[in-house]
């Protein structure tokens, strides 16, 4: 028996990185499996092939949580699909770089939908259902650079800020009803978009980590199963930081 055997769990942006390692996790610890992609197709049918070989269900829903009819739809599919929703996992996110001065407000508005109003979108539709089961567990990604800021994302940081705010409000607005919401901060994780960045670049930031090296995928999708399961039903409104102490 895993640890989250029964339970059903949406993880949204899970075709590649973090996202991608937090589905696979769930399999393994028994939870079926819905989750999203937009634009890598083959990636997400071959995610779902890989999921169902756990002996779960498994099944990718190509979706823009940006979109709130889209989101609301997609959570009814689930929901048709799965007959319950115990466990979202907001988890899409982009970055649109640059400094405030070069920044355009395209780019602002964009890194603002897709990061901030996604959540905004899934949670509110997801709310509906986990409110009738009176339980669930809503985890929503945020960042290290949403606490402390980082010069050349201030549009980033800022919707990842929101997110943690975001997340406070929902807890409390939700805990009579027996619904945990929480954050969790990754810090610098290894994944296909740090493999294509300069080695020495990346040695860089490795040595400024106290514990000096980057995550792994694995390392925020296990903190994410402690977040989903029942090993954490008292732990709501909280901010959970993987990142090796280099923000403490």
């Amino acid at each position: 028996m895993g640890l989250l055997s029964g339970k059903t769990a949406l993880v949204t942006g899970a075709s590649k990185g973090i996202g991608r390692s937090i589905a696979i996790r769930f399999a393994e610890e028994g939870a079926n499996v819905a989750f999203t992609f937009l634009s890598s197709v083959e990636k997400g049918q071959a995610l779902e092939a890989e999921l169902a070989a756990f002996g779960i269900k498994a099944k990718g829903y190509r979706s823009d949580a940006s979109d709130f009819k889209a989101a609301e739809q997609l959570i009814n599919d689930v929901v048709a699909d799965f007959g319950t929703l115990d466990i979202l996992v907001n988890n899409a996110g982009i970055t649109r770089d640059n400094l405030l001065m070069r920044m355009t407000e395209e780019v602002w508005d964009e890194i603002m939908n897709v990061n901030l109003k996604s959540c905004f979108n899934t949670v509110k539709a997801a709310s509906r259902t986990m409110m009738k089961a009176k339980a669930g567990s809503i985890i929503n990604m945020t960042s290290v650079v949403g606490v402390k800021g980082n010069a050349g994302q201030a549009n980033y940081a800022a919707s990842k800020a929101g997110i943690i705010g975001f997340t406070k409000s929902v807890a409390l607005e939700l805990g009579s009803r027996n619904i945990r919401c929480n954050a969790v901060a990754p810090g610098f994780i290894e994944t296909e978009m740090t493999g294509a960045l300069d080695e020495k670049t990346v040695q860089g930031w490795r040595d400024g980590i106290p514990m000096k090296r980057g995550g792994q995928p694995e390392e925020v999708a296990n903190t994410c199963v402690f977040l989903a399961s029942d090993m954490s039903s008292y732990i709501s409104g909280q901010v959970l930081h993987v990142n090796g102490a280099m923000y403490t």
